[in-house]
């Protein structure tokens, strides 16, 4: 193990004059991280978490000026890390610093219990970008006292008012997103993309008057503020510069002007560009442009995701929580998965819809295999494994969209686990053998179909709204699900052998559909607590979506639940069939988003993909107790270090890792803490 340099950033900025040519680089100091000499995957586990690390293949491939777009790209993600922590709760960031500084002064014992738990609850904290659990959306427990906190916080001279310090130990704003039926959604979600006495009908009402002035090209109304009332009336406080964390958003735009600089050419640079007026006005005419533009910027070694996007969040699917990913390319695996965007238009026109919502013409799919060089905001710790962008229905059907899948992030999970877990719970050697073969390679195929032929497919019905307005907090599930349906029904179709991505369709296919009906009627429930429904968009699919192609496959006893050893197991029967069920389901799920039925879907989701079988669940959570390794992963980030010459100009980028995850987290509370703690 050797000790390396990280040139970190300071608050500090040096002066930019007006020359794009003359921009300086920023001031920096030295904080001392460790680079592993033989790369290891792991960095360390608590509570039901496990932290990774992962490379930057091709790295050394990369010019200078791409590696500085690489670093600049990162460092507009990090500058808006603080905004993540604000949007999941409003007492996030005043909680974060207390504890840190309790974590960071406190001499006393550190062997005792208490102290112990109070390092897994930071931990868990930091993983969750706040006091909910990332996943469940549960506020997160922790398991020393009051008395205790406010010891340590005495000792330490930090500081938590009366209202923030009760919220970590009683059960006010216990679940960060609430999708229960029947329930005000927003006005009993923690999360602060509402302000106080703000209902579902608010929100609902406050929409339904804004009209887009090209009702074709919708725009994107909530995306980037907070809904809130003011002496009674619903008004918008925008994300921007100058607006809602402001503060934030003009570093992020410091570095993007910076990024801009060098871009590869010069559709990524206006690209940019938009994306830095977009974050001065807050203007969603500027958002959308700026997606057209990104979406149609498809060369070059480099790209990037940034800004408030995904809607998961939002109980009723307006408002964006931000996040970042940077990312290069892995050309080889591109080039031999580029055959699925080149046949989206096949994939299209043999899915089993109605002709009604099948698009004529699929333009501009595009599908890289990408290595992530940072993440942050909503991506980081916890971070997906594949993107389909932007999410505007008129942007995918007229211009395209862009799909990746995160082949380093891949890469890592795969180098990490181990197989005990799977051997408890699949039913033969035949389906060991089969995971064990062909799992990855299916997952792998799974989520580039999802994501590729999967969010790329169907179409709306003339009229119909935009799904979030019509299908409201059912939308987010129901588009995962419908993805994932494309992708099973192809995943058993010679079509792949036909494009040389297989060797065997039917072997990857039966690996894909027995690792998908084990997940989602049984293994997924090990991150559950006994009791609790499924509320997580993407738990909530993969079940309804087992669940129902289950039950209708019963008369045929197409899948099979076996009881052997008071043990169960679900065993597939008839292939064949239940590749039939995928193909009913999936033309159903699409005429649901079609025709906007509503109703359909709530019938959809709270027949099928809410409740748990107690029972099952009790089981799987004994079987599972066997087992150390955690349920979720997420990662620390590469740490970039710039090396510079006396005239502080960048002359080379280097790539090392940081020394552990509680030292990363306090690395960027200390470089990258850009908002007050309340906004």
């Amino acid at each position: 193990m050797k000790v390396t340099y990280v040139l970190s950033f300071a608050l500090a900025f040096a002066a930019l004059v007006s020359c794009n040519e003359d921009k300086k680089e920023p001031v920096l100091e030295v904080t001392e991280v460790k680079e592993e000499k033989t790369f290891d995957y792991n960095v360390e586990q608590f509570a039901d978490i496990k932290i990774l690390r992962y490379q930057i293949p091709g790295w050394d491939n990369l010019t200078l000026k791409e590696q500085k777009l690489v670093y600049y790209l990162t460092q507009a993600g990090l500058a808006g890390r603080d905004i993540i922590w604000d949007q999941n709760y409003r007492h996030n960031l005043k909680i974060r610093k207390a504890l840190e500084t309790v974590y960071a002064n406190y001499s006393g014992d550190k062997t005792s219990e208490e102290w112990k738990a109070f390092e897994t609850y930071l931990k868990r904290v930091w993983f969750s970008n706040g006091i909910h659990h990332h996943y469940s959306n549960d506020k997160l427990k922790p398991e020393f006292s009051q008395e205790y906190l406010k010891s340590l916080m005495a000792e330490t001279n930090a500081s938590l008012e009366e209202d923030a310090f009760n919220v970590i130990f009683n059960e006010v704003d216990s679940k960060k997103v609430n999708q229960a039926k029947g329930v005000d959604n927003v006005a009993l979600s923690a999360v602060n993309f509402y302000g106080p006495n703000v209902t579902n009908a608010d929100v609902i009402n406050f929409y339904k008057n804004k009209k887009s002035p090209n009702p074709d090209k919708p725009l994107s109304y909530g995306l980037n503020s907070k809904l809130v009332k003011e002496n009674g009336e619903l008004k918008e406080l925008v994300y921007k510069s100058g607006g809602l964390y402001g503060s934030a958003i003009d570093e992020i735009i410091k570095w993007l002007e910076l990024a801009q600089d060098v871009a590869e050419n010069k559709a990524q640079g206006d690209a940019i560009g938009l994306l830095i007026e977009y974050y001065k006005t807050g203007n969603l005419q500027t958002w959308d442009d700026y997606n057209v533009a990104w979406t149609a910027a498809t060369e070059g070694n480099v790209d990037y995701i940034n800004s408030f996007i995904e809607v998961y969040n939002d109980p009723l699917g307006y408002r964006g929580s931000y996040e970042t990913i940077v990312q290069v390319n892995d050309f080889d695996m591109s080039q031999k998965m580029k055959v699925l965007s080149d046949n989206a238009q096949w994939f299209e026109d043999n899915a089993p819809l109605m002709d009604a919502h099948k698009k004529k013409n699929v333009v501009g799919v595009t599908y890289k295999v990408v290595n992530v060089a940072g993440e942050a905001g909503d991506a980081s710790p916890s971070t997906p494994i594949g993107v389909n962008l932007p999410n505007a229905n008129w942007i995918r059907a007229a211009v395209g969209s862009k799909s990746v899948s995160l082949g380093n992030i891949i890469e890592a999970y795969n180098n990490a686990g181990s197989s005990d877990r799977l051997k408890e719970f699949v039913n033969d050697e035949e389906e060991l053998q089969l995971e064990e073969q062909y799992g990855q390679l299916a997952d792998k195929l799974h989520t580039a179909l999802h994501e590729v032929i999967g969010h790329a497919s169907g179409q709306l019905n003339p009229g119909v709204g935009e799904t979030k307005e019509t299908l409201k907090n059912y939308a987010s599930t129901l588009e995962e699900g419908r993805a994932d349906l494309v992708g099973l029904y192809y995943l058993y179709n010679p079509k792949l052998q036909e494009l040389g991505l297989v060797d065997d369709w039917k072997a990857v296919g039966k690996a894909a559909y027995d690792g998908y009906i084990r997940n989602g009627l049984m293994t997924q429930l090990i991150r559950l607590n006994l009791g609790d429904d499924v509320e997580e968009a993407h738990m909530r699919n993969r079940q309804w979506v087992s669940a129902w192609v289950y039950e209708k496959g019963k008369a045929d006893n197409v899948i099979e639940k076996i009881t052997r050893d008071g043990k169960t197991y679900f065993n597939i029967n008839d292939y064949d069939k239940l590749h039939e069920l995928f193909g009913q389901l999936l033309k159903e799920t699409q005429r649901i988003k079609s025709e906007g039925d509503y109703k359909a879907v709530e019938t959809l989701v709270e027949t099928y993909g809410v409740k748990v079988d107690q029972d099952l669940h009790a089981e799987v959570l004994e079987r599972n107790k066997q087992f150390t390794s955690a349920p979720y992963s997420g990662f620390v980030n590469p740490v970039l270090v710039p090396e510079m010459d006396a005239n502080g100009e960048i002359t080379a980028i280097k790539v090392t890792q940081p020394e552990s995850f509680p030292g990363q987290m306090l690395d960027y509370s200390k470089h990258y803490s850009f908002l007050p703690e309340v906004n």
